[in-house]
């Protein structure tokens, strides 16, 4: 059996002393006292030990079932999504208007990192729930948001996404979907998607899809894409539930993992739907559900890993395996603990290291949401625009890692299901390939974000890289923080000129390391997140806090990232400069 617990100290470390929420002029922060958040985080983490994560292997086991056209979910999943509920946790940076608690996205995500942790296959209905309630919010008309938003806050409805055909994915500009525009301004909607993550299920009264297809007149490709509202359930003037619209489960999805949530293919036949935002505009207002879901996917991908490396840690503790080469640490029993062996250390360290580092970049990315949607900082979202492939891209390739390092140190018992190892895995895995697949997040990175604006979002986060180590001049302590992010950030920056030389000229030379520039700017983006962790535990230290063991611990884990992971920049470098000849030299027919 598996267990979790929320790292709520890492969490306001990172809160009040690398962020300091509190000093921010964003509006809202100010509230975001120690005491206060601290509150939240720890209510959070008692209802992901208690009631999530005991849920978290019944739902891997159980899954989804389809019954006379209704999905049931595992059994205790409807308790706990009436308990989600009931503590609000659902509203928790909603509009007040539409019956939302109006916290910053920070809190929202720091939160939900906890339940993701718990059990990400759960949180994913209220998790889609939510970007489906940006996406009406930001383009909605004031009737629709009447309608839809104060049941989609509370969870009393939930939403979906419905992107992806059998014929494609990538690619919506092939997608068949059609839209039919009727006398009273709604549209029939005609059309089969699949891999539609809580498409059905049992625990709302009703399910409110986003769907995208092509209405008349709009042209070939994704110009000619509108984006509909089409409840499961019709709604009524009075707000209650009228019929059934015509759109059915044509089957659960058999996955590798997230068994918990109920993956379907949804076939609409002739159902009612309603525009969403402008016509033919479709794809600006999904994106604005897919940048939310984007960033909520980078969480998935560490805070799942989170999980599986609290597990490896107590199993590390209590494995004993062997004798330390220096000498027993344990005379008094037939074997040593796992983890005085180097090589266990060495794993954990490299999971401990990111864990810490991907939180902090995901904090930081929330904050600029933040920063762009109460101030209109328009600098802001172009900087969380250039991270946003790096948080989703890079951090759940290296959070699938880290589950899978994780399930190493069991050996042979990580292989067997009943020690729930295999679980963080498959469930790690689908990250890495929903909502644009790692290789779509590495291309959109260096084909459109780093040149958007005239490269100006990149050149400010060169910026922010050289004012951070500029900060720590002469403090001796900070060099080898700042003696490492330098060096990575002038190979990010070589890379870069080497895609300007060669780019436009040969577009593949650049694609081509799209996905090392991607691993590259990520490895640079953690070390930037920890030399700010660094900085703020030697404040802590020079402070005389009272837990010098947690800040000397941070130092420790920082200083690791810098000297074993950071030089991975260099080889990402090499494989760039290396052009699209080695990637390109064989003909199709050759593999």
């Amino acid at each position: 059996m598996t267990r979790y617990t929320a790292p709520l100290k890492d969490m306001q470390f990172l809160l009040q002393e690398v962020l300091k929420v509190t000093q921010s002029d964003v509006p809202g922060y100010s509230d975001l006292d120690a005491g206060f958040t601290a509150a939240v985080l720890e209510e959070a983490g008692k209802v992901a030990s208690e009631v999530l994560e005991p849920l978290n292997a019944v739902g891997d086991r159980e899954g989804c079932v389809l019954e006379n056209g209704t999905v049931r979910t595992p059994e205790g999943f409807k308790a706990a999504f009436a308990a989600m509920k009931e503590g609000g946790w659902t509203a928790l940076d909603c509009d007040p208007e539409y019956g939302g608690q109006g916290l910053p996205y920070l809190m929202q995500s720091a939160v939900g990192e906890i339940f993701v942790s718990a059990n990400m296959a759960f949180n994913m209905y209220q998790g889609l729930t939510h970007g489906a309630y940006s996406a009406i919010h930001a383009h909605g008309t004031a009737e629709q948001k009447a309608t839809y938003l104060p049941k989609m806050v509370s969870c009393d409805w939930t939403g979906t996404m419905n992107l992806t055909e059998p014929h494609c994915g990538t690619d919506l500009g092939l997608l068949r979907t059609r839209a039919e525009p009727q006398a009273d301004g709604s549209y029939l909607i005609t059309g089969q998607k699949i891999f539609i993550s809580a498409g059905d299920h049992d625990l709302a009264e009703n399910i409110i899809h986003l769907v995208l297809a092509k209405a008349p007149g709009g042209g070939e490709g994704t110009k000619g894409i509108s984006l509909f509202i089409v409840p499961k359930f019709l709604v009524k003037a009075d707000g209650s539930l009228g019929a059934r619209n015509p759109v059915s489960v044509g089957k659960i999805e058999d996955k590798m993992g997230i068994h918990g949530n109920a993956t379907c293919v949804l076939n609409y036949d002739g159902a009612k739907g309603w525009l969403l935002g402008d016509l033919h505009k479709g794809m600006r207002a999904m994106f604005t559900m897919m940048n939310e879901a984007r960033i909520g996917v980078g969480l998935q991908g560490y805070a799942v890993a989170e999980g599986a490396y609290q597990n490896a840690v107590d199993y590390a503790k209590d494995r004993l395996q062997g004798r330390a080469v220096t000498g027993s640490e344990n005379p008094s029993g037939p074997a040593d603990p796992l983890i005085v062996h180097p090589d266990i250390r060495r794993s954990l360290m490299d999971q401990k290291s990111f864990l810490e580092g991907a939180r902090a970049l995901t904090f930081w990315g929330a904050s600029l949401i933040d920063r762009h949607h109460r101030l209109q900082d328009a600098a802001a979202d172009g900087l969380i625009g250039l991270l946003t492939p790096v948080i989703k891209g890079f951090q759940t390739d290296k959070g699938f890692e880290m589950a899978v390092q994780a399930q190493q140190i069991f050996g042979g018992h990580g292989y067997i299901e009943e020690q729930g190892m295999s679980q963080f895995v498959r469930d790690a895995r689908i990250a890495m390939i929903y909502e644009g697949a790692n290789g779509v997040q590495a291309l959109d990175l260096v084909g459109r974000k780093l040149a958007a604006d005239g490269g100006r979002h990149v050149m400010a986060f060169f910026d922010l890289v050289k004012a951070e180590c500029k900060a720590h001049d002469g403090d001796a302590r900070m060099a080898p923080f700042t003696d490492a992010l330098k060096l990575a950030s002038k190979q990010m920056q070589a890379a870069g000129m080497f895609f300007m030389q060669n780019g436009m000229k040969n577009p593949n030379a650049a694609l081509s390391g799209s996905n090392d520039f991607m691993h590259l700017m990520g490895h640079v983006c953690l070390g930037l997140m920890w030399t700010r962790m660094a900085k703020a535990a030697l404040v802590a230290l020079d402070g005389g806090t009272t837990d010098a063991a947690f800040y000397e611990a941070k130092l420790a884990t920082g200083r690791y990232y810098m000297a074993r992971q950071l030089p991975a920049c260099a080889m990402h470098l090499a494989r760039i400069e290396t052009g699209a000849d080695p990637v390109m030299a064989l003909p199709p027919e050759a593999f």
